[in-house]
């Protein structure tokens, strides 16, 4: 039973069409990412703040809070009803990485309670960590829904070799690895060769061999750096 239907779904900001015939279904029970590039009584109170790990903080006014402890609030007071369907909406941007990571951990809570999430973000580690299923968005529709490790090897196989050096080097491998059908992305100061295989003959000495990541799948399909 899906807990979110949505057809033809249209949603524009003056020339600027953010959502285009968005068509979405989310079935009960599942956390579901969009990736995009860069929006009660007393006892359900308790509940929340401990979930939220503010009980300790309870007393004190809002603005003696910090960030973190403010964005872990706003979730808290969206759960005093226990809903049964929450939406993020990019819940951990401007964060700094322990903050985020700790409320990942509550997103996690969350999940393991039975609670349907639909969250948007645009951070890719965040949706490889908390997403039952992600689904890629650009240009306001979805080109590719799964589970991450699906999408990772439907789209990017199983091993990605990155190359460093000058401008000259970088675009003699592109050259060589696009003659042999494999897919080439930035990656910084880098290429990303993405279906690298080790023992397919085609790997550089010099090049940085890992296994193949929700990024370059969202790299691959939209053409976008992400974070």
């Amino acid at each position: 039973m899906a807990a979110i239907e949505l057809r033809d779904v249209v949603k524009t900001f003056g020339p600027i069409t953010a959502v285009d015939g968005l068509d979405l279904e989310v079935p009960e029970g599942i956390c579901l990412g969009l990736l995009g590039p860069n929006g009660a009584g007393t006892s359900a109170i308790e509940k929340a703040l401990d979930i939220a790990r503010l009980q300790e903080r309870r007393r004190d006014a809002v603005d003696e809070l910090s960030g973190g402890m403010r964005r872990r609030l706003l979730l808290a007071r969206g759960l005093v009803h226990e809903p049964r369907l929450v939406l993020l909406d990019e819940p951990t941007v401007g964060l700094d990485p322990q903050i985020r990571t700790e409320l990942w951990t509550l997103i996690g809570q969350l999940k393991s309670r039975g609670t349907t999430i639909l969250m948007s973000t645009h951070y890719i580690e965040e949706a490889e960590r908390l997403a039952d299923e992600v689904a890629v968005m650009h240009q306001g529709r979805i080109i590719s829904r799964g589970r991450p490790a699906e999408l990772i090897g439907e789209h990017a196989g199983r091993f990605t070799a990155e190359v460093y050096g000058p401008p000259d080097r970088l675009a003699q491998a592109r050259a060589e690895a696009e003659s042999r059908g494999l897919s080439v992305r930035p990656a910084g100061p880098a290429i990303a060769i993405v279906g690298s295989e080790p023992a397919d003959g085609f790997v550089p000495d010099d090049a940085v061999v890992r296994a193949a990541s929700l990024e370059d799948v969202f790299v691959l399909l939209t053409g976008e750096e992400a974070d």
